[in-house]
């Protein structure tokens, strides 16, 4: 068994699993994904991540640039829903998150699965939290870090990915005045780390610690980002997802194509998503703003 991700996670706010997909999987996911950045570049895929908006709501419109393309599990995805879907209910991803959640297959609950791709032009994301903003004061940041984080979220790079940079244990503790009064957008922010992964490399991260992006247009990328929740995570989460869009979909999804456990499992997420929209109900309302 490989050894126990969660000491990691929980003392540095993000650990680092080696070559997670064999290299068949990593090949086919490459394909899949360059017919997705196709589909989203012309025009034909509406659910974009466009320059230069950090967060929610995104344009459709991908004439500005894109970095990301969302919801590679929506039912109308062209072509290649069923390879996205199969390394997202994979069994090495999913034990993963079992082991970081300390819960079972019930307990999960599907969230977000998207793709981040070079970018047409050089962009770069501010430092952040994902679930916190910037104007939470000293109290309001501790007490929001206390809380359960009721997820596990993931960048699984098919090729070799220094764009995320950490400032590790942050996760942990409220920022501290030097880290507040710095400028957005930083370049050596005290105690920082850049992640570094080679392709089939994933790593698992707490949303919460601080971070920031950094995207070359000159360097070919290709990360998958996804996230999984716990039915424990009730509102909160539901805000972190449902800001997305994912509600207007996640009912008519189907996964006839993955092996029936892996089928049995994806069906049983998608379940409890729906149930999570339906007893939270109304506007979850967007964890930041540009």
């Amino acid at each position: 068994m490989t050894p126990d991700p969660k000491p990691s996670l929980t003392a540095q706010g993000f650990v680092i699993l080696p070559s997670i997909l064999p290299q068949p999987q990593l090949s086919s996911l490459r394909s899949a994904c360059n017919l997705a950045r196709s589909h989203a570049e012309s025009g034909h895929w509406p659910h974009l991540r466009t320059l230069p908006k950090q967060f929610p709501p995104w344009s459709s419109d991908p004439a500005e640039g894109i970095w990301g393309i969302q919801h590679l599990l929506h039912p109308d995805m062209p072509g290649s829903r069923t390879v996205f879907a199969a390394s997202y209910f994979d069994d090495r991803i999913i034990d993963t998150v079992k082991r970081l959640l300390d819960c079972e297959d019930e307990d999960l609950v599907m969230e977000l699965y998207n793709l981040l791709v070079r970018p047409t032009r050089d962009f770069e994301l501010r430092w952040h939290r994902d679930d916190i903003p910037p104007s939470a004061s000293l109290e309001e940041e501790g007490k929001r870090l206390e809380e359960p984080a009721w997820h596990a979220q993931w960048n699984l790079a098919l090729y070799d990915d220094d764009s995320l940079i950490v400032v590790p244990g942050s996760h942990r503790r409220a920022r501290t005045e030097e880290e507040r009064a710095a400028h957005p957008y930083e370049d050596e922010m005290p105690g920082q780390l850049v992640v570094e992964l080679k392709a089939g490399d994933a790593v698992f991260y707490d949303n919460n610690i601080l971070h920031r992006g950094v995207y070359r247009c000159a360097k070919e990328r290709m990360t998958l980002h996804g996230s999984v929740g716990h039915v424990a995570g009730g509102k909160a989460r539901a805000r972190n997802v449902l800001q997305h869009g994912t509600k207007e979909w996640v009912d008519r999804c189907r996964f006839d194509g993955l092996e029936e456990h892996m089928r049995e499992r994806a069906e049983g997420m998608r379940r409890r998503l729906v149930e999570l929209g339906r007893v939270e109900g109304g506007e979850t309302g967007f964890s930041q703003h540009d």
